[in-house]
């Protein structure tokens, strides 16, 4: 999960994730050898993971997809609707609320919808998303308590819980839904978006700490998935969003000199993109770059140059059997390698690269990392290597689609038309 502070994402996962890749990387080169393309259905079938459609099929079975969110949420939803990372203490994220809601939307479950809702409103915005930012970090106090740990927001998360609020209010024909996310868009617009001279409109990480210097800014270029910012485009025209989607194409090609997106990039007149506080790695949260630029409709403007600008992956997975866990924006170097949810997030961006053979591999990678017991990924399933493959698997089953405009498509709007 991506860090508030400066810190970098916890040592102990990076390497467990690692020990199991080890043992991956041999199971895989093993059966690569001598698999075709048609032997990798029998082997899906055999071992218990759902087989990627084929690229013809228009409109592949999305059933696969709700049991592994039906899965998601017997681990990690409570009843009341909060989202709980137990691989941190069982604290709760304004991100772990926002893709909740998102994906209570894209399987159209209303209540469970409005269950998550009302409890980000009542524990993270004091009591109403349509007045207030949500406090980023919930959890236990030294105290004992629980409660809000951390006030400040999280852009990201924001964006996507207006952008969330405004399909619901379009897609369920709920009006109050489409008022609070119009408001919340306001918010984000007021508290969380600065124009830079020569650059344009741009999306600040949070309401606080980020504005680094008189002239200096710090941003996240995962916290900006286009069709997001589209679609917050479309719905809002007069708000800040068509600027920042005119710009993000640019942005994301001036911070990726090797094809490779950052965590975290700074930017001043003086030195242009530059190294931020937090260094020069892309991991745990540029990943996700790579997840939007896939998911992206195609038609979409600008889809193709982001997804062109980030080709550093698809090289990299040329010869390589996984993605790396760490990669170094400014010289292109690469470390170690990444978790289950790694490989479920490239998928979508590899089959828009038509780069079947690097697909396979991540879907032989996800199988074997499949666990039937709890249908999740990865043999101690991280809240944030599911989300991951809940969108990028959602993607796949066209549970989740964009149309050129930002707007969801979720698969059961198709079928009442």
């Amino acid at each position: 999960m991506r860090e508030r502070s400066l810190q970098a994402d916890p040592a102990g996962r990076a390497s467990s994730s690692a020990t199991r890749c080890g043992h991956l990387r041999c199971w895989l080169q093993s059966r690569t050898r001598w698999l075709g393309l048609g032997s990798l259905a029998m082997l899906f079938a055999v071992e218990g993971c759902a087989m990627l459609p084929s690229a013809g099929n228009s409109a592949p079975n999305p059933a696969p997809w709700y049991q592994f969110w039906s899965s998601y949420q017997a681990r990690f939803i409570d009843p009341q609707g909060r989202v709980i990372d137990w691989n941190d203490g069982g604290i709760t994220t304004s991100e772990g609320q926002s893709y909740a809601l998102f994906f209570a939307l894209v399987a159209n479950h209303p209540k469970l919808f409005q269950n998550i809702l009302t409890w980000t409103q009542d524990n993270l915005a004091q009591g109403s998303l349509a007045a207030h930012l949500p406090a980023w970090r919930w959890g236990e106090r030294p105290n004992k308590t629980w409660g809000v740990l951390d006030t400040n927001s999280a852009a990201d998360a924001d964006l996507w819980i207006a952008y969330t609020l405004l399909q619901a209010g379009r897609l369920w024909d709920r009006n109050s839904y489409t008022a609070m996310g119009t408001l919340l868009a306001k918010h984000i617009a007021q508290k969380e978006v600065v124009t830079l001279p020569g650059i344009g409109t741009m999306l600040i990480p949070g309401n606080a700490g980020f504005h680094i210097a008189p002239h200096t800014y710090v941003f996240n270029p995962s916290y900006l998935p286009l069709p997001v910012v589209e679609g917050l485009a479309h719905a809002l025209p007069h708000g800040p969003w068509r600027a920042m989607a005119a710009h993000l194409p640019g942005f994301i090609k001036a911070v990726s000199p090797h094809g490779f997106a950052p965590d975290w990039v700074a930017y001043s007149p003086q030195e242009g993109y530059h190294m931020a506080p937090q260094g020069a790695d892309g991991s745990y949260n540029a990943i996700r770059v790579y997840l939007w630029a896939g998911m992206s409709n195609p038609d979409t403007p600008g889809a193709q140059r982001i997804l062109d600008s980030v080709s550093g992956m698809a090289n990299y997975l040329q010869s390589h059997l996984l993605p790396p866990v760490s990669e170094n924006w400014q010289t292109g170097a690469t470390s170690g390698t990444g978790p289950t949810g790694f490989s479920a997030a490239l998928i979508p961006y590899l089959m828009q690269k038509n780069m079947n053979p690097a697909v396979h591999n991540q879907w032989l990678r996800l199988n074997a990392d499949y666990d039937r017991a709890d249908g999740l990924y990865g043999k101690t399933a991280h809240y944030y290597d599911q989300n991951l493959a809940l969108f990028a698997l959602g993607w796949v089953y066209h549970t989740i689609q964009f149309d050129r405009n930002g707007e969801l498509k979720p698969s059961w709007s198709n079928r009442k038309q």
